[in-house]
């Protein structure tokens, strides 16, 4: 069976680099032959794809990617044959410790409460406060950052590591801005990302949440921020993992949206934003994250069918997580253009 997985990997992954994509959809074309408790789904796929590309991009070593890639499920001989698809099944030193770097950010674990003093909106940042709320499923926890005066409310997805203290920051940040913004732990059903003292478990554990779980709880943040902020117009903004999950709030129908960003997010199947027509979109994608970047004209072909007000943006010369200022990949030039980009659309849309 192993061998076989391997086959099909590497026929996909020929395929794959003679169109300029490989390692991107990888997985999901051969999602059978990876996983023995079953089907695997969109975001798992597109996560174990993720921790390949990191380990290719020397983020982390092979040791460190085979137990992140087990921890989804995979079994060792397909985790070898990704690793190989992907381009780097090495062992060769990495440019950091197998447990300095989460999946998903390129961000040390030990780093996350050590960003930079000069990321975008941080000295303006006020500080955010743990709270918790109902959920369709029972009690959600979140971080929320009030603005004295809001001029909007923001819902703040965050990355495959969950609620970590970098995303606590967004929220912090757009409250300083006037943003009143509430960060909601998507793992608040398994315990929530406090629970985790490995981030590549609390990433499995997203992994393994239905997408439909996902919804309902950025439903029930919407709710919350409605009534933590009364008369605001709601907005969404989410990075990685979570720019997929805004791109999957857009499309499971939110009319209470006013605008959305997702940061380099993976585009739901399929998508259809016929129901939530009331959301001006700026999509935001990094110029070399070319995996992502596949769907951008799907995404704006969608935006466009749906009548929707949109722009779609590729940054030049940055890769994903160009944002997150502690990882590997931030740009903080990038950050910081962008940023000042978000807060226009956020003026213009939110108020």
């Amino acid at each position: 069976m192993w061998l076989f997985a391997i086959r099909i990997v590497y026929r996909n992954w020929l395929i794959a680099a003679r169109q300029g994509t490989a390692c991107s959809g990888i997985v999901g074309a051969t999602a059978h032959h990876f996983d023995p408790r079953g089907p695997m789904t969109q975001f798992k796929q597109y996560i174990a794809e993720e921790i390949a590309i990191d380990h290719a991009d020397g983020l982390f070593g092979r040791r460190e990617a085979l137990r992140r890639l087990g921890l989804l499920g995979l079994t060792a001989a397909s985790a070898s044959a990704l690793l190989a698809a992907c381009g780097s099944d090495s062992d060769t030193t990495a440019t950091q410790s197998s447990a300095a770097t989460s999946s998903g950010s390129g961000a040390p674990a030990s780093a996350a409460t050590s960003g930079s003093a000069t990321a975008p909106g941080m000295s303006t940042a006020l500080p955010t406060e743990a709270i918790t709320f109902a959920g369709p499923n029972g009690t959600l926890q979140g971080a929320w950052a009030a603005a004295p005066s809001p001029k909007g409310a923001v819902l703040v997805l965050h990355e495959n590591k969950g609620l970590t203290d970098h995303i606590r920051t967004i929220a912090g940040r757009l409250a300083g801005a006037g943003y009143s913004s509430l960060a909601v732990d998507l793992l608040s059903g398994k315990g929530g990302t406090a629970t985790f003292s490995d981030p590549a478990q609390a990433t499995a554990a997203l992994a393994d949440i239905p997408a439909e779980n996902f919804v309902a709880d950025m439903k029930a943040g919407v709710v919350e921020l409605q009534k933590r902020a009364p008369g605001a117009k709601v907005g969404a903004i989410g990075f990685c993992f979570g720019g997929g999950l805004v791109w999957s709030l857009l499309a499971s129908g939110e009319p209470q949206l006013s605008a959305a960003v997702p940061f380099y997010g993976p585009l739901p199947d399929d998508a259809n934003f016929d129901g939530s027509k009331n959301a001006a979109v700026l999509a935001v994608y990094a110029g070399l994250d070319k995996r992502v970047n596949a769907s951008m004209p799907e995404a704006e072909t969608a935006l466009k069918a749906a009548g929707m007000r949109y722009r779609v943006q590729s940054v030049p010369g940055v890769d994903h997580a160009f944002f997150n200022d502690t990882g590997a990949r931030y740009n903080e030039a990038a950050a910081n253009t962008v940023y000042g980009q978000v807060m226009e659309w956020f003026g213009t849309y939110l108020g």
